[in-house]
């Protein structure tokens, strides 16, 4: 089976692509988002967070938010600010964040992939975040928002992918979060060919970020082939929009916790029972993150401590119950804090690695938390382990960074 197509997308105008870009829809609320787009009428926010453009009275969720989206997309193409390219392409999408740079293919990824567990998950997803982006592709006819995709990385591959980005870019800009974004259209229909040959010998892709998404792709292929009497598997809407990168380029931060109490316990009972699972020690150096895999960091009463975890929490074999996050959950957060699920304990928030020890402090001096914990990043290898056993990591084990920018390609539903 193959795993992707070429489509042509729907692309903003090359002056303008800087412009149009705008963050992933689930970084900003709705405060943001607004903030973000004023005095900027081409922001793709006004497609992918519509609910900027109307009354704050109304609900983000309302069918009014998606018909808005809608409308405004229509009328970026009404306008020329978007345009459809005449052929089927790929394309190819480079970001640099500092001295971190990633380089992946922009394809339309088969839903029945996905179905086959072609393309693997490692996330659980919640029904009501679904919906909404059910509701969006469904009211939009367009998917806007590309799923993050890795792969074992092919030599290859990576020789094709070369080859364009030795070319000139179509788009090539700085966004204000100070990453760059260079992106190439792959128009020769011969090396689209090989592009698709080679892809064609991936075993299998993994869902790096996107779970809501790739899992919405799905149900509205479900609607619209049951409202297709015609349907013969090779619509639109039997693919999803991504960005696939090598895993020796992906690039996960820290995603860290903090929590509101200590369920009770006192500051000095708190560290004395951390002791009977961890090894803990008053860090000199201040703020520190985690070294290596199985220790953790604390802040605690204006105090950083280093933890590292006791040999034996853990068996190798264990894909899921090795993760770092695993052990801290097993060992602290739920005999100690008392914390039984992290999706749905409302004592426990998390924190993406991008913000820095300096936002875990911050909610903890403001009152809002007691305790911060840093947790080593979680690797690609792991990810990718845990997704061939079929198991699930707990929630929020991943960050990835840069952020896929929206709006420089959409892939239309016809």
């Amino acid at each position: 089976m193959k795993l992707i197509r070429p489509f042509n997308a729907l692309r903003p105008k090359p002056e303008l692509a800087a412009r149009v870009a705008a963050p992933p829809y689930d970084v900003l609320n709705r405060e943001e988002a607004f903030e973000m787009a004023t005095g900027n009428d081409v922001s793709f926010l006004r497609i992918n967070k519509p609910e900027i453009d109307v009354d704050t009275s109304i609900d983000v969720y309302d069918s009014r938010v998606y018909e808005r989206g809608a409308h405004n997309l229509q009328k970026f193409i009404e306008q020329g600010i978007m345009q459809r390219d005449a052929h089927n392409c790929f394309y190819v999408y480079k970001q640099v964040m500092g001295k971190h740079a990633q380089v992946g293919l922009v394809a339309a990824a088969s839903v029945a992939a996905y179905e086959q567990d072609l393309i693997k998950k490692h996330e659980f997803t919640r029904p009501d975040k679904e919906d909404d982006r059910v509701n969006h592709i469904n009211t939009l006819s367009a998917q806007v928002g590309p799923v993050f995709l890795t792969y074992r990385a092919k030599p290859e591959i990576d020789a094709l992918i070369d080859s364009v980005t030795a070319t000139k870019p179509e788009y090539d800009f700085v966004a204000d979060d100070g990453n760059q974004h260079v992106f190439w259209v792959v128009s020769d229909q011969a090396l689209v060919a090989k592009i698709q040959e080679a892809f064609d010998k991936v075993d299998c892709l993994y869902v790096a970020d996107g779970h809501h998404r790739s899992a919405a792709a799905q149900r509205v292929k479900d609607l619209r082939k049951n409202a297709n009497a015609s349907h013969t598997g090779d619509e639109s809407y039997n693919f999803f929009s991504t960005v696939i990168f090598p895993d020796n380029q992906m690039q996960i931060l820290d995603y860290n916790r903090v929590v509101k109490d200590l369920n009770g316990l006192e500051v000095d009972e708190f560290l004395t029972k951390i002791q009977s699972s961890f090894k803990v020690k008053e860090s000199s150096a201040g703020a520190v993150k985690p070294a290596h895999e199985r220790q953790f960091t604390m802040f605690l009463e204006d105090k950083w401590y280093v933890l590292d975890a006791i040999e034996g929490l853990w068996d190798d074999s264990d894909p899921v119950g090795s993760l770092d996050m695993s052990i801290l959950q097993r060992n602290l957060f739920q005999p100690l804090l008392g914390i039984e699920d992290q999706r749905r304990d409302k004592r426990i928030d998390f924190v993406g690695g991008i913000r820095g020890l300096g936002a875990l402090e911050k909610r903890v001096k403001s009152g809002e938390c007691k305790v911060a914990f840093a947790i080593y990043p979680t690797s690609i290898k792991s990810l990718m382990a845990i997704a061939d056993a079929g198991e699930v990591m707990p929630p929020k084990s991943t960050w990835f960074e840069p952020k896929l920018k929206s709006g420089l390609f959409v892939h239309m539903l016809d």
